[in-house]
């Protein structure tokens, strides 16, 4: 049977892949398609997009929305130690039609992190699934490790990891300030794009506060096995946690 079987379009390599038909150049649309994760050099039929193209275009999607929809493993979260907690939203479906919810947690809550969680860290890390929870599977045990000995390394005060279940970046502000922490890093899952469904970023901020804009966050994005790998996103983070404590500024006022 294996015969009637075709392979998964998602599954293969198109980083090389010409679909313009009687190329002029070859070599210069491969090199072109490897510095790129843009639709270049697909071709066409007529003014339509060639099927393979439409198919490759329909699997990214499909990806896109499965990352979406996905949970984080517990397990993985489980093993690094990390504190968990759930913001106000009660499932996906209300993630995604309520970002407000996303943003604030309950009282209850909000005491239990300061019962449970090492007060006044000066550098707490936090991670919250956001619109990507496979970015979070796929990137979190390689990072959190580097973080974790970078700053343990410099002598800084780390505080109890804490995992955010649908949880978007506002979030941090919240558990800064109610822990008093100096500089607190959140790894969080991208909205994904058609290239991946991997990404993760990294938002960051000196004594971060619900008071404070949003421009009181620096952000290292992009972090998957093909953008920023996360080991050396890992140790551009710690090099950005140690200027903040410097600076004792973070955000747009900040100059790097």
């Amino acid at each position: 049977m294996g015969e009637y079987f075709i392979p998964d379009i998602a599954g293969i390599d198109y980083t090389s892949r010409i679909a313009v038909g009687q190329a002029r150049d070859p070599e210069s649309c491969i090199r072109l398609r490897k510095s790129t994760n843009a639709r270049i050099c697909v071709g066409r039929a007529g003014d339509r997009l060639r099927t393979e193209t439409l198919l490759r275009f329909r699997a990214d999607h499909a990806v896109a929305m499965d990352a979406v929809w996905s949970d984080v493993d517990e397990t993985l979260i489980e093993k690094l130690g990390f504190y968990q907690v759930q913001t106000l939203v009660e499932d996906k479906e209300q993630y995604i039609t309520r970002p407000d919810l996303g943003r604030i947690f309950s009282a209850d809550t909000i005491r239990a992190i300061k019962q449970r969680c090492i007060d006044r860290p000066v550098v707490q890390i936090l991670v919250a699934d956001g619109l990507s929870s496979p970015a979070i599977n796929a990137n979190l045990a390689d990072i959190y490790p580097i973080i974790v000995d970078g700053v343990t390394a410099g002598g800084y005060k780390l505080g109890t990891p804490v995992f955010i279940k649908y949880g978007r970046v506002a979030t941090m502000d919240q558990i800064s300030d109610a822990l008093k922490a100096k500089v607190t890093v959140l790894l969080v899952g991208e909205r994904p794009g058609l290239a991946t469904g991997e990404s993760m970023s990294c938002y960051m901020a000196y004594e971060s506060s619900p008071l404070k804009p949003e421009s009181q966050r620096n952000v290292i994005s992009n972090i998957h096995r093909k953008g920023i790998p996360p080991v050396e996103a890992g140790a551009q983070i710690v090099q950005l946690i140690e200027i903040l404590l410097q600076a004792k500024n973070s955000g747009v006022t900040l100059k790097l």
